[in-house]
């Protein structure tokens, strides 16, 4: 079964940090693209970050581009991202994508809040 699993959302105070996890299983997890997508309250998805197969690409939106790092271990088929200096507006549920499997996680959720 091919399954991906989110983890390590919460609530933190503004300019906090997170790390999400996605931990991918019943596909090879090193052959395909891996992104993080974010759903706001009362919003539509909006695409966060990338990573190309090989963990050496890596690509932002501009509204967390110097505050999150997207990363990926392929030996333990899991994609990280790293969210710093985390604003109010990042609250969010958080969903990773397997691009060439078409997969979704089912989701962690983010608060940033005072």
């Amino acid at each position: 079964e091919v399954q991906l699993v989110e983890s390590g959302g919460g609530l933190v105070q503004p300019g906090g940090s997170l790390r999400l996890s996605c931990a991918a299983s019943g596909f090879s997890f090193g052959n395909t693209a891996m992104s993080w997508v974010r759903q706001a309250p009362g919003k539509g998805p909006e695409w966060v970050s990338a990573v190309g197969s090989g963990g050496g690409r890596t690509y932002y939106s501009d509204s967390v581009k110097g505050r999150f790092t997207i990363s990926r271990d392929n030996a333990k088929n899991t994609v990280y991202l790293q969210m710093n200096s985390l604003k109010p507006e990042d609250t969010a549920d958080y969903y990773c994508y397997a691009h060439l499997y078409r997969t979704w996680g089912q989701g962690t959720q983010v608060s940033v809040s005072s």
